[in-house]
C-alpha cells in the first residue's frame, strides 16, 4: 500500500486486516454507548500484556466543575521530586477513558522515566464543548498546586495527549501562555486533532480504510459541538487562533496514513513561526491510534520510544 509517496508499514496493514476480519460497524451506525464499547474492545485487542511500572494508584483530580478520576503512574526508582506529565487520552471527545490508554501510559511513564497523571476529563455528548478544555486546564493547575503530594517538581510539569487529548494538551499550553498562572514546561502531542472548523488534503487522502475515517471525525464532531460556530473557537480548534504566542517547547508526532496528519504538521509550523521551539516527527508508515499498540508491535513501540526520549530531554533538570 503506497499513497502520497508513503508505504504503509506491514504492522499497520496487519492491524487493519484484523479489524476488517472482526467486521465492526462504523461509528455512524452506533449509539454513543455502543461506540464506547467498541473502542474499549479495540483497546483490549491491541493492548498486549500489561507492562510493569513502579506503582499505579487511583486518585481524584480537581476539574472545572468537580472532581475527576485520575491515575498516577510512577516508574521504578523515580526521583522525588521528579518530572510529571499530565496526560489526556484520545477518543474524539466522546469515547475513551483511563483504561483504554492504561498500557500506553505505563509504557510512556517507564520509558520517559517520569510520573504520569492520566486524567479522565468529562466527555460529550453528556458534557459538550467547552467541558473538555475547561477540565484539562483545571487538571493541569491542580497538578501544579499539588505537585508536592504527587512527588513532582512544580517547574517540570508537562502536558500531553493523543488525538482529541492532543487537542486538549495543545489548548492548555496555548491558553496558559497567554494568561497569568503556571505554564507547562513541555507539550507532547500525538497526532493531535487541532482544527474542527476545516479539513485539509490528508482528510481526502485517508478518508477511509486507515482506522480513523472522515466519517468518524464527523460523528465525533456532531456529539462534541452544540453549534457550528463553536468549531472556530480557538479553545476548540487551536489552529483557529489568530496568533500563537511563544509557548512551552513542543514535540509533535504525526502518522503518515492519518486524516489528521496535515493539521498536526500545520500547527507545528505555526508554533515555530510564533516563537515556540518545536520538533515535528512524521512516522510515514503508521496510522492513527498507534500510541495504543506499543505492547504488540515494534514500529509503534519505536515511535513512542522516540517521543519518550524527547519528553525526557525536554524535562531534564538544569
Amino acid at each position: 500500500m503506497v499513497r502520497d509517496g508513503q508505504q504503509l508499514h506491514v504492522e499497520s496493514q496487519l492491524a487493519l486486516r484484523l479489524l476488517a476480519l472482526a467486521g465492526e460497524p462504523e461509528l455512524k451506525e452506533l449509539t454513543v454507548a455502543q461506540a464506547r464499547a467498541r473502542i474499549e474492545n479495540d483497546a483490549r485487542t491491541f493492548e498486549g500484556p500489561k507492562l510493569k511500572v513502579g506503582s499505579v494508584s487511583e486518585m481524584s483530580v480537581g476539574g472545572a466543575e468537580g472532581t475527576l478520576r485520575g491515575r498516577l503512574y510512577v516508574p521504578p526508582d523515580a526521583n522525588d521530586p521528579g518530572a510529571l506529565l499530565v496526560y489526556f487520552h484520545g477518543g474524539g471527545f466522546v469515547v475513551g477513558d483511563l483504561d483504554t490508554h492504561d498500557n500506553a501510559c505505563r509504557f510512556l511513564a517507564r520509558q520517559a522515566d517520569l510520573r504520569l497523571l492520566s486524567v479522565d476529563y468529562r466527555l460529550a455528548p453528556e458534557h459538550p464543548f467547552p467541558a473538555g478544555i475547561e477540565d484539562a486546564l483545571a487538571a493541569f493547575r491542580f497538578a501544579v498546586e499539588h505537585a508536592g503530594e504527587l512527588g513532582a517538581d512544580a517547574d517540570r510539569i508537562a502536558v500531553g495527549g493523543d488525538s482529541a487529548g492532543g487537542n486538549l494538551a495543545a489548548g492548555v499550553a496555548r491558553i496558559s501562555a497567554t494568561e497569568e498562572g503556571p505554564v507547562p514546561a513541555f507539550q507532547l502531542l500525538f497526532y493531535p486533532w487541532l482544527d474542527l472548523a476545516s479539513e485539509r488534503r490528508s482528510h481526502e487522502l485517508f478518508a477511509e480504510g486507515f482506522y480513523l475515517t472522515r466519517s468518524d471525525l464527523h460523528w465525533y464532531r456532531r456529539h462534541y459541538l452544540r453549534e457550528e460556530a463553536q468549531a472556530s473557537d480557538p479553545r476548540c480548534s487551536p489552529l483557529a487562533a489568530e496568533q500563537l504566542s511563544p509557548g512551552p517547547p513542543a514535540y509533535v508526532v504525526t502518522a503518515g496514513f492519518d486524516p489528521l496528519r496535515d493539521e498536526g504538521e500545520a500547527y507545528a509550523r505555526r508554533l515555530r513561526d510564533g516563537g515556540t521551539r518545536v520538533a515535528l516527527r512524521r512516522h510515514r508508515g503508521l496510522i492513527h491510534g498507534f500510541f495504543n499498540t506499543v505492547a504488540i508491535g515494534h514500529a509503534p513501540r519505536e515511535a513512542v520510544l522516540e517521543a519518550a526520549g524527547a519528553l525526557r530531554m525536554g524535562l531534564a533538570e538544569g
